[in-house]
């Protein structure tokens, strides 16, 4: 018995190690996104930064702990086999969850996750208490008030780390504006000396007491010394800042980004690692009372009481975090919704519109106009003078590729509010997620920043009401997936354990795979980019690139569009589904070309603008193209996804001369582009007619069948809009040839 529960401690801390892996690529986003955002460095040395951040800040997580032990149930109450099971159960859980939102690169919270575990799991075995001794309460089993006063801190932590943010950001904004060269020649250094001291205070003085490497006199003194090393630190800070500035021209801005990635990288440490060693070394604390006593009946009283973490042990979690953090291509994928929500120009926005979102919209605009009415003139025209980007546009654009998604102004307003509001949550020995805090105070200042304009507010908002959503479906998957665990786990006996460790292996093994084949697809689309030189794109180089990316797409065109035919002749309804997820492929490459149509033409050569009219064309008819084949191959599946006859033999025959038709009229398309020779257009042009005579006699043949009762409703109606939509295909096709042909034409003059 003796030697199971050795086993499964080992079980526990392998899935710490895998916990730690999947955490980090997910909170990464806390502390490298306005770094990276503002581009306060090169890559590299934001990563050391933030690396340095976490080592130290591991060493902070000491009190945290306990959080793990005693913080949602009473460990007293339960023995040693059942506390064993609730660990297992949150650590199985929190591997699968944390890796399925990294996959799908949504920012979640660590935090909440492994609460919600504690609690469902807790529950489960309770409940089976409860039912085998009705004489005793459930609520005697769970910490409810500390549980609930988590719960309410993570909640709240939303609300006030967006109205923090977007007042600090409001605040700082009207006195530094965009255009903050000059003022920080007078105030940069009393800003960054308020900031840095700011992070040295909540951190090193309040965060002193949970370090593991300090002593009590240690602690004691900072402790007692407080406002002096406040006092220091402020003017010590500010007159070095100012030095800096004036001897060396360091950018002030600069040093706070760097020492803000320093510090949210150790409160997020200091803060998180609990969430992925807390409930391994809660068990392997559990598994050192049951070796003493010999007994798995063993109370668990003695996790109530205070136990220290040994410090080599958090430093070894904070080398695996580090690892992670410079190999996790996981870790990006998060950053970068992040970023798309947070940047100040308009774009290509990732998440769409919501009944809810324009809504808010409505309210906003109204509420902005309510206020301008009622102050005077010439306040409101002083304000929108400290929020005019137009300078900082400019600047942005001459930057082209290098440019920051936001300026550093923000980035040290993001870093230094969100680690403040942290390392006070950390000292109050409240698990607040870093993950909730740092993302909700970028949306505020973004806001503020006026980064949400009337072009893409909407969708921001719909983004950022999805990430929310995602987070309290973290709470209540968490919650309902450890709960089912820990129950099994009980019913079923600890040997299925094993079961469940291969399913969270396999679950990350599959993961994996579909974040590999979304990178490979976000690096076919990415090819589509046009390249730059000092911010401006030749017309050459969007024809060339125009032509690739036409050609290229229309091949696969003609590929999918025979193979679905034969397919759902076949009757190979996986094949099919395969075939309508490289064809949304195809769409989304189409939707990519369009959505850069704004951003190409803005910076295109002033003396190429009027040859932007043909690449727009070109590029309506191709989008046009992927959608006809959308209409063909989705109606094809669900057909047979619904198990409906499929077509006759007769119907079969006349489909199949259409479609080597349709292949053969593609080809020479492709080859009319490739070749740049449209002497053989008027023949493309007859090759189509000829087609669609064919199509539509074999519509009449169809009608014929549907009047003698010859076809059915459901196969009718797929035949007859396969034939219409690719005789759409057809005109569309054409018409992309023509304006290609133009834009050429146009070109070579």
């Amino acid at each position: 018995m003796e030697n199971i529960y050795l086993i499964l401690v080992i079980v526990l801390f392998a899935l710490a190690i895998s916990d730690l892996i999947v955490g980090v690529s997910n909170d990464a986003v806390n502390f490298l996104n306005s770094a990276i955002g503002a581009k306060a460095a090169p890559y590299k040395y934001i990563m050391i930064v933030a690396a340095l951040g976490i080592l130290f800040g591991a060493t902070f997580s000491s009190g945290m702990m306990e959080v793990a032990r005693k913080g949602i149930f009473n460990p007293q109450y339960f023995i040693f086999s059942e506390i064993m099971i609730i660990f297992l159960a949150v650590m199985i859980t929190d591997v699968i969850l944390l890796d399925v939102f990294n996959t799908f690169g949504m920012p979640t919270s660590t935090t909440v996750s492994i609460v919600f575990e504690i609690l469902g799991a807790a529950v489960a075995v309770a409940m089976l208490k409860v039912f085998n001794n009705p004489e005793v309460n459930l609520s005697e089993y769970i910490n409810t008030a500390k549980a609930l006063a988590i719960i309410s801190g993570i909640l709240l932590s939303v609300v006030i780390s967006f109205s923090v943010g977007a007042l600090v950001q409001y605040i700082t904004r009207l006195i530094f504006s965009f255009d903050y060269a000059k003022r920080l020649n007078y105030f940069g250094a009393i800003w960054g000396g308020i900031a840095i001291t700011a992070i040295t205070y909540f951190i090193l003085v309040k965060g002193a007491k949970g370090a593991s490497f300090m002593d009590a006199s240690t602690k004691d003194w900072i402790k007692n010394n407080g406002l002096t090393i406040i006092a220091i630190s402020m003017v010590g800070w500010t007159v070095l800042l100012q030095v800096l500035k004036l001897i060396f021209k360091v950018d002030i801005l600069k040093i706070i980004v760097m020492a803000g990635t320093f510090a949210l990288a150790m409160a997020f440490a200091g803060n998180d690692l609990v969430n992925f060693i807390g409930v391994p070394l809660a068990g392997f604390e559990s598994f050192k009372i049951f070796i003493e006593s010999g007994n798995v009946n063993t109370s668990m009283e003695a996790l109530a009481g205070k136990v220290s973490t040994p410090t080599y042990m958090l430093i070894i979690a904070g080398a695996v975090m580090v690892i992670t953090l410079w190999t996790s291509k996981k870790a990006k994928a998060v950053v970068k919704t992040s970023l798309d929500l947070s940047r100040q120009q308009e774009g290509d926005e990732r998440f769409g519109s919501s009944y809810f979102a324009r809504s808010i919209v409505r309210v906003a605009i109204n509420t902005s106009h309510a206020v301008s009415s009622i102050l005077p003139s010439s306040l409101n025209k002083a304000i929108d003078r400290q929020f005019d980007a137009t300078n900082y546009e400019e600047r942005r654009k001459k930057l082209g590729n290098e440019a920051p998604v936001f300026d550093m102004l923000r980035a040290s307003v993001n870093l230094v509010v969100a680690s403040i509001l942290i390392s006070i949550a950390t000292n109050m020995k409240l698990p607040l997620s870093t993950t909730y805090v740092t993302f909700m105070v970028a949306m505020g200042s973004s806001l503020a920043d006026r980064a949400w304009g009337r072009e893409s507010a909407v969708y921001r908002i719909t983004g950022v009401l999805s990430v929310i959503g995602g987070w309290f479906f973290t709470a209540l998957s968490a919650f309902t997936v450890a709960f089912v665990m820990a129950l099994l786990i009980s019913l079923l006996g600890i040997w299925f354990v094993g079961v469940l460790v291969l399913i969270a292996v396999y679950v990350i093994f599959r993961t994996h795979i579909i974040h590999k084949n979304n990178k490979k697809e976000e690096t076919e689309i990415d090819e589509f980019e046009i390249e730059e030189v000092n911010g401006e794109i030749s017309v050459d180089k969007v024809l060339e690139k125009c032509t690739y990316s036409v050609t290229d797409i229309l091949k696969k065109v003609s590929q999918l569009y025979s193979q679905s035919i034969h397919d759902f002749e076949a009757e190979d309804r996986r094949s099919l589904k395969e075939i309508n997820k490289d064809v949304k492929t195809i769409n989304k490459k189409a939707k990519k070309l369009k959505g850069n149509v704004y951003p190409t033409v803005k910076k295109l050569q002033e003396q190429s603008i009027d040859s932007s009219l043909y690449y727009i064309q070109v590029v309506d008819y191709l989008r046009e193209v992927a959608h006809c084949l959308s209409f063909i191959t989705q109606p094809a599946f669900e057909h047979l996804d619904n198990n409906h006859k499929v077509y006759s033999p007769e119907q079969f025959e006349e489909l199949n001369t259409v479609r080597v038709d349709v292949q053969d009229f593609m080809a020479k398309s492709i080859k009319i582009i490739t070749q740049k020779d449209y002497a053989n257009l008027d023949e493309l042009i007859d090759l189509q007619q000829v087609i669609f005579a064919k199509m539509k006699d074999n519509r009449k043949q169809q009608l014929k069948r549907i009047k003698n009762d010859k076809a059915g409703t459901k196969v009718s109606l797929l035949y007859l809009n396969t034939l219409h939509e690719t005789q759409n295909l057809m005109l569309h096709l054409v018409n992309l040839v023509k304006a290609q042909r133009d834009f050429v034409d146009y070109q070579s003059k």
